[in-house]
């Protein structure tokens, strides 16, 4: 696997997004299987997996700790704090808290759940407009002083709360949902990340699955799957979304590819500290993301795929408007 850089931390080119094994898009992955396709990732050349307290709450952390303790030294681990959830029970209470006895109470929690001495990499979920950024900085700045953390980074944050950030500590990387379909960090996010050796991290980076071609306006999901109420997943939507997946369709059978690898290699394309986390529960969708890496996207290329996307809009948001307030703060 091709190795990439997030700041000064070196992982695969490609991660290994662990949420939907537990949480997000409908039951969760028996936890045996859960075991088996987190060690499958790494066994083909994946270092770089994304967790969070937040996925369970949890219930994640603890499937990625069980799964990578044999390997625990030759992988990195991702994982997040920030919303309000009480670090001894997991209760899940009402919007964000990013205080610094709770930072570090959460961060207890998760190298017990995680069973290591050691966070990898340490972000900020979503930025609480509630918390100074210097004060979360430099609570991070004293977890990575006294090892128990190595590497700070933010999630959906924007580029003024990154610039606020990276002068207390250095951040090794963002975290934002990108994709061929968002494009949402190009404006000033990435631009940001390039100037301060910022690597970038892009969460559903097949657009939670819809730019797979696996989804239409007939694809009915389970009560527990929350794209049941993401504005992008209405049935209208999907329709008219689909001509986005037709396009990378084409440019698939082309390259001898599927649409994902072809919305991956795209990612790739894009930026060489870009590193993105796609998530699956089934081994052969892992192996035909991996074969990602493999997809050559030439200038050309990539000059017909923004050209012929740029005429088609997106329809929908990507986030419920309550989810969506808290990015880019």
């Amino acid at each position: 696997m091709e190795r990439r850089r997030l700041g000064k931390l070196e992982v695969s080119a490609i991660g290994y997004g662990c949420m939907g094994l537990s949480y997000g898009y409908g039951p969760a992955t028996d936890r045996q299987e859960g075991i088996r396709i987190i060690r499958a990732a790494a066994e083909r050349g994946v270092t770089c997996f994304d967790t969070a307290e937040a996925y369970g709450p949890f219930k994640n952390e603890e499937l990625v700790g069980e799964a990578l303790a044999p390997i625990r030294d030759q992988v990195v681990i991702a994982t997040k704090f920030g919303w309000n959830i009480d670090p001894q029970t997991g209760e899940r209470r009402p919007g964000l808290n990013s205080r610094p006895e709770h930072i570090k109470a959460a961060a207890e929690g998760m190298l017990k759940r995680l069973k290591t001495d050691h966070i990898d990499l340490l972000y900020q979920h979503r930025v609480d407009p509630e918390v100074p950024i210097e004060d979360v900085a430099g609570t991070l700045k004293d977890l990575i002083a006294e090892g128990k953390v190595w590497h700070y980074g933010l999630s959906e944050a924007g580029a003024q709360t990154i610039r606020r950030a990276h002068a207390v500590h250095r951040i090794t990387a963002i975290q934002s949902e990108y994709s061929i379909w968002t494009r949402d960090p190009e404006a000033e996010v990435l631009p940001a990340c390039e100037e301060l050796g910022i690597g970038f991290v892009p969460w559903s980076p097949l657009g939670q699955g819809f730019l797979t071609g696996k989804i239409d306006q007939s694809t009915t999901f389970d009560r527990s799957d929350f794209r049941r109420s993401f504005p992008r997943f209405t049935p209208e939507a999907r329709e008219a979304n689909l001509a986005l997946v037709h396009l990378l369709k084409q440019m698939a059978e082309r390259k001898n590819a599927t649409p994902a690898q072809v919305a991956l290699a795209w990612l790739l394309a894009q930026k060489p500290w870009i590193v993105p986390i796609p998530g699956t529960t089934k081994l052969p969708r892992l192996e035909e993301n991996l074969g990602a890496v493999a997809v050559e996207l030439t200038a050309d290329d990539l000059r017909e795929i923004e050209t012929s996307f740029a005429g088609i809009p997106v329809t929908g948001a990507r986030l419920p408007e309550q989810i969506l307030q808290y990015s880019n703060r």
